[in-house]
């Protein structure tokens, strides 16, 4: 299949660090994802206290190459495969966070666990589900 999809951002980040976490397991950091007015309502049910699956835009990564198949993350002393890591530097620059909501306001959710940057273009939010093994 070669289908090509054009995603329209729905909101972005707004946050004043300007060097994000690694990954939302490690962050402490508070921002707000604000979104467009248009998708206000859509917010509607999203409470303080829960957590939320936001999908988001890698835009500061450089386009993807071959070479990036395998990488070595910092934090890591071998090389993995680029769909066994949370790299930046993917063939799609999709992320993922789930992040902590401390407050619903208008368009405007404020979050902790931020590992994006300032701009950052968000595509969707999700609720966080968590996930409970069967029981035998």
């Amino acid at each position: 299949m070669t289908e090509e999809y054009k995603f329209k951002p729905i909101g972005y980040v707004k946050t004043s660090i300007e060097s994000p976490p690694r990954h939302w397991t490690v962050s402490d950091v508070e921002g707000e994802i604000v979104i467009e007015p248009e998708y206000k309502l859509g917010l509607k049910d999203i409470k303080a206290g829960e957590k939320i699956v936001v999908i988001f835009c890698f835009h500061k990564s450089p386009p993807f190459t071959k070479d990036r198949l395998i990488q070595k993350p910092p934090h890591l002393n071998e090389a993995k495969g680029v769909f066994s890591t949370c790299s930046p530097h993917r063939p799609n620059p999709i992320g993922l966070s789930v992040l902590e909501v401390n407050e619903v306001r208008d368009n405007v959710i404020k979050v902790r666990g931020l590992d994006m940057y300032d701009g950052t273009p968000i595509f969707d939010i999700k609720p966080y589900v968590e996930y409970k093994q069967d029981k035998e």
